[in-house]
């Protein structure tokens, strides 16, 4: 055990130091280019650290592993909202641009909405599979938003109100790679040494997914949010959440059912609800301001529903 524990902090001291080069990396480079905070958050960041769930659900869907392919998504979506936007938007208020809040988070909701459809197979009656023309059609999706994020790297200007440092060229390379191979190491080393801990302690591989291993694998984002609310840049804080979560649906769950058809157990549709209610709850906040910003106070809301959430899975145990 003390080996699995010697791996878990050596993960997290990747994690930290790999989400600020790559913020800082990102955000040089969203300044070179005149490209906004957003866009990059949108991208470059949110792919950065949804790697760790792409690397671990391709080996899950490869092995057959359903629960914790769909656990690490589901889990991984609702603990970066509920717990990461929770944290960004203790330590700032959270104010967005006007396209997060009527763009990019319906987007979010959209790719919940097809999941819950596909899994479902609401309009089929079958038994629930996500299947390789289900996976085919979230991909399709994910080109879509792509499509939608280049349309917004030529309409949003750089904000010239951060304070970002220069770097050159070799250098702002430098940080984006060497902060995602961090952020990648990282995640794997947390998430290999927290499930043998897990599953020496006899947890099924569902609970598994929906905790450790989707909590694990969105340390990254956990680090990286934090790290861009302290330095007050909210366009990368929330962009990055809200560009994962897509991701996360559209791009890895898409490549995974790809990959092997994905059985569907009715019992995630609790953890799909609250992931629905959650991004509405996200929405509705922004929605009601007039600068499109998560308080604090709602920021804390967000983390007693996931307290609430963790005693609800403890105790199906």
């Amino acid at each position: 055990m003390g080996i699995e524990i010697l791996l878990l902090i050596t993960g997290f001291v990747f994690l930290v130091f790999g989400a600020d080069w790559l913020v800082s990396g990102a955000s040089a480079l969203a300044k070179k280019y005149n490209v906004s905070d957003l866009a990059i958050g949108l991208t470059i960041v949110a792919f950065g650290t949804s790697a760790p769930e792409l690397v671990v659900n391709v080996f899950a869907a490869a092995q057959g592993s359903h629960d914790i392919v769909l656990g690490n998504i589901i889990g991984s979506n609702n603990f970066n909202l509920l717990v990461i936007l929770g944290i960004a938007g203790i330590i700032t208020p959270l104010a967005v641009q006007h396209s997060t809040v009527w763009k990019e988070i319906p987007f979010s909701l959209l790719a919940v909405a097809l999941l819950f459809i596909f899994a479902n197979d609401i309009f089929s009656g079958a038994e629930g599979v996500i299947s390789r023309l289900d996976g085919i059609i979230l991909l399709a999706f994910f080109g879509w938003f792509l499509w939608y994020v280049a349309n917004q790297l030529k309409k949003d200007p750089a904000d010239a109100e951060i304070v970002t440092k220069k770097y050159p060229g070799w250098k702002m390379a430098l940080l984006i790679i060497g902060g995602l191979a961090a952020l990648i190491a990282g995640g794997r080393l947390v998430v290999t040494s927290a499930v043998d801990m897990a599953r020496a302690m006899g947890i099924s591989e569902k609970i598994i997914g929906l905790t450790i291993v989707a909590a694990g694998t969105s340390l990254p984002e956990l680090a990286t949010s934090v790290v861009a609310a302290i330095k007050k840049n909210n366009d990368i804080a929330v962009g990055n959440i809200v560009g994962s979560n897509i991701f996360n649906i559209f791009l890895i769950l898409g490549v995974s059912a790809v990959i092997n058809p994905i059985s569907f157990s009715t019992v995630f549709n609790t953890d799909l609800l609250l992931l629905t209610v959650g991004t509405l709850l996200l929405f509705f906040a922004m929605f009601t301001g007039k600068k499109h910003k998560l308080d604090r106070w709602e920021a804390i809301v967000l983390l007693l529903m996931y307290v609430g959430y963790t005693i609800y899975l403890v105790q199906g145990v």
